[in-house]
């Protein structure tokens, strides 16, 4: 079995995290699979999207920290999260993309896929990637949404690292979490595990002459990989320390259990598991409807609820000053 098995999550910078739900649940048909607060930063919300319950390789968080600084695109970064559509879905989002007024570019052409490339509200860099592998991601979906299943988001797709040097994170790539070399184009070295699904797909880019990019919204936070196990990811953390790495203990996030590094390039990575998963606390049918917090947050709850800004999915109001 392999030790690392794909994306596990991403998770970025946002400003308004209303504008944020209205886009990833409106506008792309994600579900709001958890409406919870940063664990390190209780007063700013953590939200999570995915399919119906939030698979490993579906999940896309945020921290909408309102007066966070915009952040600038560079090197050490993910500069693009890609989400997998199926081949013949590319009519109905460019179309759909154009119904809501977001500017997109495309359909282009990459190996042997077909990509839309686009914007959230805070400049976050995304794709929709038409490939024949979402036909085997179908049970990756959220059917209630606002998009028609046939056409709807398969989960994650891929992620692009943007790298002064490429070398060394190729090394902890291939040799600390299992990925191997696909391909190469035009500097994009592409790297996957071996058996995995549409979620394992790494770009590499190397741009020796970029400018290095500074975190704040509009960009990616940290990129998550999954591994089935504690002792899996107790093992992996052994290596990455081996290899002069400064891994973090593991860290309890609920949801799943972490291990945090950065890469010989800049870039936070993590270690995540897939279990216990985003029902621990919710029934399936409860998901992302109400604001969740840890126990040892309870009984901070009125207070939290005061300072959050009020937000709705659809037209229900969950939390916020406005009330429950």
């Amino acid at each position: 079995m392999n030790d690392i098995l794909g994306i596990h999550h991403v998770t970025a910078i946002a400003s308004n995290p209303q504008k944020n739900i209205d886009f990833y649940s409106s506008l792309l048909g994600l579900r709001l699979v958890k409406l919870t607060v940063n664990f390190d930063d209780p007063t700013t919300y953590h939200l999570y999207y995915g399919d119906e319950i939030g698979h490993p390789g579906t999940i896309l968080t945020f921290f909408p920290w309102t007066d966070a600084p915009k952040g600038i695109h560079g090197t050490s970064q993910v500069i693009a999260t890609s989400f997998l559509i199926p081949e013949d879905a590319i009519d109905y989002w460019t179309e759909r993309l154009k119904k809501y007024h977001v500017a997109f570019q495309g359909p282009i052409a990459r190996f042997d896929e077909q990509i839309i490339t686009f914007q959230d509200p805070d400049g976050l860099a995304l794709e929709l990637v038409a490939h024949k592998s979402a036909r085997a991601r179908e049970d990756r979906v959220w059917k209630q949404g606002p998009v028609p299943v046939e056409k709807t988001i398969r989960g994650f797709y891929s992620v692009t690292l943007s790298e002064e040097g490429y070398e060394r994170t190729a090394s902890v790539l291939t040799d600390k979490l299992g990925f191997s070399l696909l391909r190469e184009e035009s500097g994009r070295f592409r790297y996957t595990i071996s058996g995995g699904d549409a979620s394992s797909i790494v770009d590499l880019l190397c741009l020796p002459y970029s400018k290095r990019g500074r975190i704040g919204t509009g960009t990616v936070h940290h990129v998550a990989w999954r591994t089935p196990t504690d002792q899996q990811q107790l093992e992996l953390r052994k290596s990455i320390v081996k290899a002069g790495l400064n891994a973090t203990p593991v860290i309890d996030r609920k949801y799943f259990h972490s291990v945090y590094f950065r890469e010989p390039g800049g870039i936070l990575f993590e270690i995540a598991t897939e279990p216990p998963g985003f029902m621990i606390d919710e029934k399936r049918e409860e998901l992302g409807t109400h604001l969740v917090l840890p126990s040892w947050l309870e009984a901070e709850r009125n207070n939290l609820e005061r300072v959050l800004p009020p937000v709705k999915v659809g037209e229900k109001m969950i939390v916020g000053r406005l009330g429950v």
